[in-house]
């Protein structure tokens, strides 16, 4: 219920949450280059241990006819949508980026309540896509 008082509030006042994709960088590369590499594109120095591969991120808007999948991309960070290479949520990573109330528009123009932390990295991500 927390969740749904803060975006009324924040939607309501007209308050606009800038991205940060420098912010974004900077998390990206201490908590996902490992994995998913730090230019992205899902070559890692880990990515040959694991069963499934990292995909490469700079190519989602490219998989999703031109359009950066924002809910998507946030709902998989957060732990909302489960991946599978990470055993279901992305566990280790919803509650490392949890603080801060934050809104990011989907790519439908629908506000979605997520942490400051990750509406940097999303920030980030969009920035790489080739």
């Amino acid at each position: 219920m927390r969740w749904l008082l803060t975006a009324a509030a924040v939607a309501w006042s007209g308050a606009a949450m800038a991205q940060d994709a420098k912010v974004g960088a900077a998390l990206f590369e201490e908590h996902c280059a490992v994995c998913h590499g730090r230019d992205a594109d899902g070559r890692g120095p880990m990515a040959g241990a694991l069963v499934i591969q990292p995909p490469d991120l700079t190519q989602l808007s490219a998989r999703n006819d031109g359009t950066f999948p924002t809910e998507r991309t946030v709902f998989r960070i957060d732990g909302r949508e489960a991946i599978v290479s990470h055993g279901s949520p992305m566990w280790i990573f919803g509650d490392l980026f949890d603080g801060e109330d934050a809104i990011i528009k989907a790519e439908t123009g629908q506000p979605i309540l997520t942490s400051r932390a990750i509406v940097d990295l999303v920030a980030y991500l969009e920035g790489v896509q080739r």
